[in-house]
C-alpha cells in the first residue's frame, strides 16, 4: 500500500514496504509492487 504525505508543501507518496518517497503515485505503487524490502533496504536511501 502507498501512503500519501505532505512534506515541504508537497504531496509525496510513501512506499509502506521500505519508506522510500515518489513524487508521483503511479511510480510509487509500480515500485511498491516489486519491492523486494525485508526491513532493510539494500541500498541507501
Amino acid at each position: 500500500m502507498v501512503t500519501e504525505t505532505e512534506r515541504e508543501e508537497m504531496t509525496w507518496f510513501q512506499c509502506d514496504e521500505c519508506g522510500l518517497l515518489f513524487d508521483n503515485a503511479d511510480d510509487a505503487e509500480r515500485h511498491e509492487s516489486n519491492c523486494a524490502s525485508e526491513d532493510d533496504p539494500s541500498y541507501l536511501q
